[in-house]
């Protein structure tokens, strides 16, 4: 079994007791925002600004998780690309928005980590969202994998 599977198929097995799916990928998605943002405003060191004023924790994060993608497999890494680059242009959107980002980021995970409990609502609830977040940014490829599946798209 190739890595891919490995991760893909762990993440399922640890995710079949979810109760309310709706709820728990919305909550996955404000995690993974609210990391990444949480990642983006962190202070970087002035050699980051040097290179790039877009470089910084949060994008380092994003470019270090699509290299991972590519590792582990080509198509899906290609897929979520586009799903890469739109948790960019949101942290960039909230920087020019004038909300505290901070605040909006801070929200966002509280309310993403009570919608991983809330999603999955049995005993052990509190461990499982500990390994939701340890896993946290294979929910979102594991998700196209299974979208991949049902289109006939090799993994």
């Amino acid at each position: 079994m190739d890595e891919s599977n490995e991760w893909l198929t762990r993440f399922e097995q640890i995710h079949n007791d979810i109760n309310n799916t709706a709820v728990y990928w919305m909550a996955v998605f404000m995690v993974v925002v609210s990391t990444t943002g949480l990642l983006w405003h962190l202070p970087a060191p002035p050699e980051f600004h040097e290179i790039s004023p877009l470089l910084n924790w949060g994008s380092t994060f994003l470019m270090a998780t699509a290299i991972y993608y590519f590792i582990i497999s080509l198509s899906l890494a290609i897929g979520m690309l586009p799903f890469l680059m739109g948790l960019a242009a949101i942290q960039l959107w909230l920087a020019d928005s004038g909300y505290p980002e901070l605040r909006v980021c801070g929200g966002l995970l509280i309310a993403g980590m009570f919608g991983l409990w809330f999603g999955r609502r049995g005993p052990g609830n509190v461990r499982a969202v500990l390994q939701d977040l340890q896993l946290l940014m294979i929910g979102p490829v594991w998700l196209l994998s299974v979208m991949y599946r049902r289109l006939g798209i090799p993994v």
